[in-house]
């Protein structure tokens, strides 16, 4: 930081109607102090522009659309933008003040977190994101240095000063440059910030708790250029192969939302909470009038090769077992529900079956290695297995193998109509037990044979 802007902001001790108590945090793109409202006593943080930006027309723009966008903004997970104005000719901007540390600040010194605390933050900021996206606002710089984290471990982003607005091209970006943090930046913006879109805010999403769960930078120690280059081939180590305890369903959500084409990433923030979780952000369990948590049941219907409707009923583990089987193949024939009345929903339109129907991210092969020898991975799901009628029976006459068994009667998807629900049953016997009990019973008769038979011969002579 240049010598002049520190001097500068030694000298200050106050802007506007705000005593400047402390600084916060130093750096080439602005001071932030710990303030205090001199009528109110109200605690704030104040952010001064550097006196070597004082004359960039784009950067003072840019400084105070942060205020413009963050003032649209009022959610919990989000810092609230409370003031602007300027002392002489520096600006300055007065936000929300947090108590607490930036989730960089924590990174550094604990490394990494654990899947459920890392899972609990970047829930809470891509709920905050979520609500900047329904305002048309993205905000391109999503890092662990612009999440804060208060005492009581809520979670909150800021730095809006990058964030571009969809409707009205509000940024000030020229074209063909890709303002962000390159490491947690999606390819795509590389070439041209001034398209980054939702998809965007999402891989930054995704490379930060990538960072958080493994300890990581992603692609660290590389250049931008050379982590461009990665990006675009999908070099990225898997975060399984960093951290083999991580469950396969974080693995899974972050190397989906990390994937180098933006269409197959998660398509929102609350999408991107789903994959994380297993869980729907809008609830399909059927009602219950006694209060009590509804049973895990899920109502399937589906269409065999003669277009006739079959129900099905089972439990989501029973599911994911015939998915895991191939017996449901890519999915796109069944339709869900948790009523029998619906609404019915396409199979991977659902977050507790969308990780074993959608494809993700493919390691090198040198990672596939790796992860092979450190810890179990996921079956790809089955996405391009067919089942012709010809060749492999109709999908209701394998389903039983799943601990789910299809009704025999065909039954329409009407709203007024039943399915005809078969209980689940055991498992089949296996087949080395079927073939124990065939050489036992065969070896049991040989023997009686052996004995019984010269008896049987005397006897007939004697008659």
């Amino acid at each position: 930081m240049p010598a002049e802007t520190v001097a500068t902001n030694l000298e200050l001790t106050s802007v506007g109607c705000y005593d400047l108590l402390s600084k916060i945090a130093v750096g080439g793109m602005g001071t932030v102090w710990k303030g205090r409202h001199r009528i109110t006593g109200a605690i704030v943080a104040i952010k001064v522009v550097p006196p070597h930006l004082l004359s960039n027309q784009v950067f003072l723009k840019r400084f105070e659309q942060e205020y413009s966008a963050a003032r649209e903004l009022d959610h919990p997970n989000i810092v609230k933008a409370l003031d602007f104005g300027r002392e002489g000719n520096v600006p300055y901007l007065v936000m929300e003040y947090v108590e607490g540390e930036s989730l960089g600040q924590r990174l550094d010194r604990v490394h990494h977190l654990s899947e459920k605390e890392a899972i609990d933050i970047i829930c809470q900021v891509a709920e905050g994101l979520f609500k900047a996206h329904q305002k048309g606002l993205i905000h391109r710089d999503v890092k662990p240095d612009n999440i804060l984290i208060t005492k009581e471990g809520i979670a909150k982003l800021t730095d809006l000063g990058l964030v571009k607005e969809l409707d009205t091209d509000l940024n000030l970006t020229r074209t063909g440059r890709g303002l962000g943090t390159p490491h947690y930046m999606a390819q795509e913006q590389f070439r041209n910030a001034k398209k980054a879109d939702v998809r965007c805010d999402i891989y930054s999403l995704a490379a930060t708790l990538y960072h958080m769960v493994t300890g990581e930078l992603p692609f660290k120690s590389l250049s931008p250029l050379d982590a461009w280059m990665k990006k675009l081939h999908n070099e990225l180590p898997a975060p399984r192969q960093l951290m083999p305890s991580l469950s396969d369903r974080v693995d899974w959500a972050i190397r989906r939302s990390m994937d180098s084409d933006p269409a197959k990433r998660a398509a929102s923030c609350r999408e991107f909470i789903e994959d994380l979780t297993g869980r729907g952000t809008r609830k399909m369990a059927a009602p219950s009038a006694s209060g009590i948590a509804p049973v895990d049941v899920w109502y399937m219907y589906y269409k065999d090769e003669d277009d006739v409707i079959h129900t099905v009923k089972g439990s989501t583990e029973g599911i994911r077992k015939s998915l895991r089987r191939g017996l449901l193949g890519d999915g796109s024939n069944v339709k869900v529900a948790r009523s029998k009345t619906g609404p019915f929903e396409p199979l991977r339109s659902r977050p507790e079956f969308r990780d074993l129907l959608l494809d993700t991210v493919n390691c090198s092969h040198q990672d596939t290695a790796k992860l092979a020898s450190s810890a179990p991975m996921r079956t790809p799901a089955p996405q391009t297995r067919t089942f012709p009628s010809e060749a492999v029976p109709p999908l209701h006459s394998r389903l039983g193998d799943s601990g789910i068994l299809a009704s025999t009667v065909p039954e329409c998807s009407s709203t007024t109509a039943t399915p005809n629900i078969v209980l689940e049953r055991s498992e089949p016997t296996p087949d080395w037990l079927r073939w124990s009990v065939l050489v036992l019973f065969a070896s049991v008769t040989g023997v009686a044979l052996f004995f019984v038979w010269p008896k049987i011969y005397y006897l007939r002579l004697f008659w």
